[in-house]
This record gives C-alpha cells, structure tokens and sequence, in this order.
C-alpha cells in the first residue's frame, strides 16, 4: 500500500564529558525490481529488512524481504496489497495483506510464502511484529465486532482483551509490540472512552500512563522492558517517550521544540528509539534517540544526498536503522543507515 507522505556534527558537553553524534552510512535500497516505490518497517538482528513495495497511484504491493540489498517478493494474500511489519532472527515476517476477498488479513512467511493465521471470529485480522519465538501480536476482529489485542503463539491466536472497552464497539484496540520473553505492549480503550497503552503478561493487562494529558499509546518493547510510544502532554500536544527504570514516562519531545507531535515507533535493547517527528515548518522528519539526546537523522547522513527520511521504524542492537525516504521528484525509498 502506498504510504506516500508529503547538525551540524556536534557534541553535548555534561560535567565536563563529550558525547559525539553518531553519523551514519546511508543505503539507498531501491524497489522491488519493476516496482515503483518502497516503505521499510522493521529490521532483524541480521539486517533483513521488510515493508512494502508497490506502483505508484495504484493500491497494488507486495510484502518484502531485503537481505543485503537483494529483494525477496513475497507477494500478498491473493489481494492487491500487503506489508510485512515486523521480521525476527530467523527471517520470518509478520504483517497484514488483503485476500482475494479483499478482507484484510494476518500473515507470517513461511518458505517464501505468505500464511493467513486467522482471526478472533469476525473475518479480519491485522500483525504489527513477532518475537525472536515466532510469538506475533496485532489486532482481530471478534465475533461482535469489536477489535481486540492479540497474541498468536504456538499456532493459536488469543484474544488478549481490553481496558474495558464495552464490547461491540467500533473502538480500535490493538497490540504493537512483543519482546523475547511475550510481553506485548499496545493500547486499548476504558469504558469511558480514553485510549492508553497498556503492557501485557501472564494474561494481565495494565494500564499505562501518560505524559500529564489523557491518552498514550505504546508502540515497542525491547528485552529490558523498556517501552515506547506515543502520549498527551498536560498543553495537548503527542510526543515520543521512553519508559524510565520505574515505570514512569520520560518524555523525548519533539523536533519542532516544545510544540509538535513525535512518535516512538522502535526500540533496541540498549535503549535506543527511533520515530517519526515534526519539525518547525510541519513536514516529517525521521529522528533517533540515543538515551542522551533526540537528534534529527537528516542530520546524519552525507550532506547533498538528495534524501529526506521521513520516518524511522526499525533499529536493530547493532545500531542500524530502517527508514523511509523521499526525493524532490517524488521518489520514495528504504533507507538502511548503518552507524559509522
């Protein structure tokens, strides 16, 4: 599907200690082969890549493996379209295409190929990521029709359930993120109708906080338990944030200053998120936090590369990044960086 969206080298000084800004080596990945534009999501421990890659002004694209910068199409369902949203060690893929029903449905690969891993009763499932386990969380509907968190391991999904989401509701709630040890993070709706992220394990949900506003999601989880997402200030505004040592939020802010929405869309064992940004002029820009500081990741790339990155979505513990990035003529890319 087509997602198509319209430093200076410097160091931070604290107590006398320099830290310097990581810069990056930057990949252009081109499309699948006769395809004319491509979005990465999520990258291993090994640097396979995976996202979606299509023809532009049609609703027609194929889930993807890079691996080295050779592609792997892995097509869809038997509908018009697909996205791999996750990929684990063992290269499987997680993510969504519609069948030839034109039903949106959950997927892992399996020997090149997509398999449909059913639904919670009600004709449709989504996948957002898989574990190292082969453990895939996402969103599906029920019989009711409410959409709910899930977990799908060992050849069973399981409706995870809900903050209190009144049942038969078209509220949409749903998991994002698992880690090595099947906890999953994601956000659901109360019966109030506030939506917060929530962390799940040994079929206990909790609620998380926020950031002094009324709503959070969270998007991420690493092996330490550390999270991120997305949550509401007390002046309205979304931002980024990390989960602290006990369990607070610790808010990144944004790329515009104090103003902005940021997401937090992936994060690696030691710490470090990457996302999605606003900046002053309100384009998008692609950024990475790196436990000390937020930087804008345009910044750290080779100079006159014609390139804007306008999201991050994957980081693997090896620092490297998946992203996608656009030019002034419109052509849309994965872009691997891989720190220098």
């Amino acid at each position: 599907m087509k997602t198509g969206m319209r430093l200076l080298l410097c160091c931070f000084v604290l107590s006398g200690v320099a830290f310097p800004t990581t810069k990056y080596k930057l990949t252009d990945l081109g499309t699948i082969p006769g395809m004319g534009y491509s979005v990465g999501r999520a990258i291993n421990s090994s640097g396979q890549m995976t996202g979606s890659s299509g023809l532009i002004d049609t609703n027609t694209a194929d889930v993807f493996i890079n691996s080295g910068g050779q592609w792997e199409d892995l097509g869809t369902l038997g509908g018009p379209s697909g996205i791999g949203n996750g990929i684990n060690s063992s290269g499987v893929v997680a993510g969504y295409s519609e069948n030839n029903q034109e039903q949106y449905r959950a997927f892992i690969s399996s020997g090149g190929t997509l398999v449909d891993i059913g639904d919670l009763g009600g004709g449709s499932a989504v996948a957002y990521a898989i574990n190292d386990n082969g453990d895939v969380v996402g969103s599906a509907v029920t019989k009711d029709g409410s959409n709910h968190p899930f977990l799908y391991s060992k050849g069973q999904m399981i409706d995870l359930g809900t903050l209190g989401s009144p049942a038969g509701n078209d509220w949409w709630n749903t998991a994002l993120g698992v880690n090595d040890s099947g906890t999953v993070v994601g956000y659901s709706y109360d019966a109030q109708g506030n939506f917060f992220g929530f962390v799940w394990s040994n079929a206990t949900m909790v609620k998380m906080g926020t950031l002094g506003g009324p709503w959070s999601q969270a998007y991420a989880i690493n092996n330490n338990g550390q999270v991120t997402g997305i949550a509401y200030t007390k002046a309205g505004d979304a931002h980024a944030f990390i989960t602290k040592a006990n369990g607070k939020l610790k808010d990144l802010g944004t790329l515009a200053g104090t103003t902005g929405t940021s997401w937090g869309f992936a994060i690696n064992d030691a710490g470090v998120v990457v996302g999605q940004s606003t900046i002053k002029t309100g384009d998008y820009h692609a950024f990475v936090y790196d436990g000390k500081m937020r930087k804008d990741l345009n910044l750290l790339i080779p100079k006159n590369s014609g390139w804007v990155l306008y999201d991050a979505r994957g980081v693997n513990n090896a620092g490297q990044i998946v992203c996608s990035g656009i030019k002034s003529d419109g052509t849309q890319h994965v872009i691997l960086l891989t720190p220098q």
